[in-house]
């Protein structure tokens, strides 16, 4: 090729700053919200398609708008309208709304990915009711986002479920259910044994079950010993924002699970004898 020939070639190769911002837009809408951020460091052309609604509309769930609409309810005020879809998304990964009667559900985005992550408070749960309302007591806490949590009063037979339709978390995407807890200032009794389970189950079939125990005590576990593999039992992780987290299972929710069925959690203790001081305040499903 001559020098004319190449230099023609030259001109007419498509640079990327060439192509138009929507279809730059269009590649970015099929990658991450983290990836989409590091890309709009490329060019001016990439910034502008970084920032564009096709972007980011890819990232929102359906019902982002009613979500939002929620977030002002503390105040009696609705939230201004988001200026942008990327703003949109920044409210909901930023911090948990609340939604649903009286507030009992919390619904938020993994800023990294955007799926829906979503918290059962302890009134969405099915808790044991032993001495009916004396089982278990009502109050307000100071770490929690709920209005309430509940403390376990006095049961014997202790078995905690939770419900949630698969069309509240986000298709093609890996979950971990988490229950959240604590325990009461006054103490604790019947939490140390390690024989309590959780199972984690889709449209009525079974994803996951452990061993786990939310109060560890290795005088207690070798109680256990040749009846329970304390060595395999689970337990829970300090969060943050001062609750404890055990992981009950994992699940996926993909093109074989039916829109209307349900992901049921449960926490259980096998064993039937005295138990207090279990403070719960919610169970959290939450991308991997």
């Amino acid at each position: 090729m001559n020098t004319t020939g190449m230099a023609t070639a030259m001109e007419e190769t498509t640079r990327l700053d060439d192509l138009p911002v929507s279809c730059v837009a269009h590649v970015l809408a099929l990658t991450s919200p983290g990836d989409v951020c590091r890309c709009a460091a490329v060019s001016p052309s990439f910034r502008d398609a970084a920032e564009s609604d096709t972007v980011w509309e890819r990232f929102l769930p359906a019902d982002y708008l009613a979500i939002l609409l929620h977030s002002g309810s503390g105040s009696g005020r609705p939230p201004p309208p988001p200026s942008s879809k990327k703003e949109a998304y920044l409210r909901l990964s930023d911090s948990a709304v609340l939604v649903g009667d009286g507030g009992d559900t919390a619904v938020w985005l993994a800023r990294g990915s955007g799926a829906k992550c979503v918290a059962l408070s302890a009134r969405k749960l099915s808790l044991p009711w032993d001495d009916g309302e004396f089982s278990w007591r009502w109050t307000p806490h100071p770490l929690s986002r709920f209005a309430e949590v509940a403390q376990l009063v006095g049961c014997t037979g202790l078995d905690i479920y939770g419900r949630l339709p698969v069309s509240a978390l986000t298709p093609a995407t890996d979950y971990a259910a988490y229950l959240v807890f604590g325990v009461a200032e006054e103490g604790h009794r019947g939490l140390s044994f390690p024989d309590q389970e959780t199972t984690v189950a889709v449209g009525g079939r079974a994803a996951s079950s452990h061993a786990v125990c939310l109060s560890p005590d290795e005088e207690e576990a070798r109680k256990f010993r040749g009846v329970v593999d304390a060595d395999g039992v689970r337990r829970p992780e300090r969060r943050d924002d001062g609750w404890s987290e055990m992981e009950m299972g994992r699940l996926r929710v993909d093109e074989t699970v039916a829109a209307e069925e349900e992901v049921v959690v449960s926490f259980e203790v096998l064993g039937w004898y005295p138990k207090r001081g279990l403070v719960v305040e919610a169970v959290e499903f939450r991308p991997l």
